[in-house]
This record gives C-alpha cells, structure tokens and sequence, in this order.
C-alpha cells in the first residue's frame, strides 16, 4: 500500500484518501501479515477495520451514539484486530 501511495506521489497523482486513514490501514494490513494471515485476508481485515471505525465515528458525528458508545466499539474494533 505505501508503494501503491508513492507512486501515485511520483506521477503527480493526488491520493484522495487522508493519510492518516493510509497509515492506519498499513499498520492493520502489517500486523496482519505478521501474525501469519495471507496477504489478502489482511488486506480485507485492514479494511473492515477502516469501515467499522470510520461507521462508528460517523454514527457518533450525527449524534447516533454516545461519547461513551464511540469510545467502547473503539476500544472493541482496536482489540480484535490491533492486539
């Protein structure tokens, strides 16, 4: 992944994805593959991750969710795929 963003920045291209959600999701995609998942699989598990939190925080945004509700998926989201 951070290939794929360096090229982009070698031809000029804007990547239009933040990256900080990039960095996030190289980091999940990373620990995955360390802890012996295929490359695919961590690349999916990577971006499950991404969707549930970026859901999560959007759920608390429009007021969907307490402070309390947002802290605890994240919480739950960090141990199932960052621990």
């Amino acid at each position: 992944m951070r290939e794929a963003v360096q090229q982009l920045k070698d031809h000029d291209l804007t990547c239009t994805v933040a990256a900080d959600a990039v960095t996030r999701k190289v980091t999940v995609f990373s620990d995955c593959v360390e802890r012996g998942f295929t490359p695919l699989r961590s690349e999916i598990m990577a971006a499950y991750y991404v969707a549930e939190r970026d859901a999560t925080t959007e759920a608390f945004d429009r007021g969907l969710i307490t402070e309390g509700e947002l802290q605890q998926r994240q919480t739950l989201l960090a141990r199932q795929f960052l621990s």
